[in-house]
């Protein structure tokens, strides 16, 4: 039986003080909690102290993005290497933001090209967090003119599909993938659980005609796009879906801990 996996995504939005007053507040409630996975991704800012206040605790780490080599002239960029040194036990890759496709916020004329994540990056990304034995936690999902097109299982298997490309199976058993229908993440609307249910159902499928069956039924399938408390437990409630890769929701201490029991 898979555990259930929930992980905070914090996105740009707590200060290395703010964090640990966030997740100081967050721990006092979910501590005592032993059959979740609770994961919580700063800013790179944030790791450090956040990696202190975590240590001894349920509450594992994790980081918002990678890059693939281990060190060289990439300025502005860290590794999978850096990472570990803080002991990240997770990474996000692939996230529709770092990939230009959002779903509340339209980036200026002229910046899209900064957002350039694309499967052959990912590709990378992984492989380097598996060398350090991070746990990626792959990002997959459409737009809403995709789905309105019914292009919504063609683009998350080629997501899959492009991110798993020479990846041994035998270093997937703690691979993590995230469904986050774009069109839901920071707007509020939630993808119907049973479309939800749908889709991971079929990511799942993607992953055995990759891999194997073996592998397909032991990988955790996340649901993201505007879980909140009032949703988490019918989601997480799905054959298919084992837990949330939470955004906004996790920077609330009191809300991301209902999230969490609601697993």
């Amino acid at each position: 039986m898979r555990t259930k996996l929930v992980v905070g995504n914090w996105k740009m939005s707590p200060t290395s003080r703010e964090g640990a007053a966030l997740v100081e507040a967050f721990i006092k409630q979910v501590d005592y909690l032993w059959d979740v996975d609770i994961v919580v991704c700063p800013p790179y800012v944030a790791i450090p102290r956040v990696r202190e206040l975590v240590k001894d605790t349920q509450v594992k780490l994790g980081a918002q993005d990678v890059f693939w080599e281990d060190s060289g002239a990439f300025t502005g960029k860290v590794s999978a290497r850096m990472l570990s040194e803080f002991c990240c036990d997770y990474c996000i890759v692939g996230h529709s933001e770092a990939r230009g496709r959002f779903g509340g916020y339209e980036p200026p004329i002229g910046t899209r090209e900064y957002f350039s994540e694309t499967d052959e990056t990912v590709n990378r990304k992984i492989k380097a967090l598996l060398y350090y034995s991070i746990s990626p936690i792959l990002c997959v999902g459409e737009t809403k003119p995709e789905r309105s097109v019914g292009e919504t299982e063609k683009v998350v298997e080629r997501q899959v599909r492009g991110a798993l490309a020479g990846v041994d199976p035998s270093e997937l058993y703690t691979f993590v993938v995230a469904y986050e229908p774009v069109w839901a993440i920071g707007t509020g609307d939630t993808c119907d659980p049973g479309e939800a249910e749908r889709v991971c159902a079929f990511i799942r499928g993607v992953v055995a005609g990759v891999a194997d069956q073996d592998l397909a039924e032991s990988v955790r399938i996340l649901y993201g796009g505007s879980v909140k408390p009032e949703n988490a437990r019918e989601l997480f409630g799905q054959a298919n879906i084992d837990g949330g890769l939470v955004g906004g929701a996790s920077l609330d201490a009191d809300g991301f801990a209902r999230i969490v029991m609601s697993a």
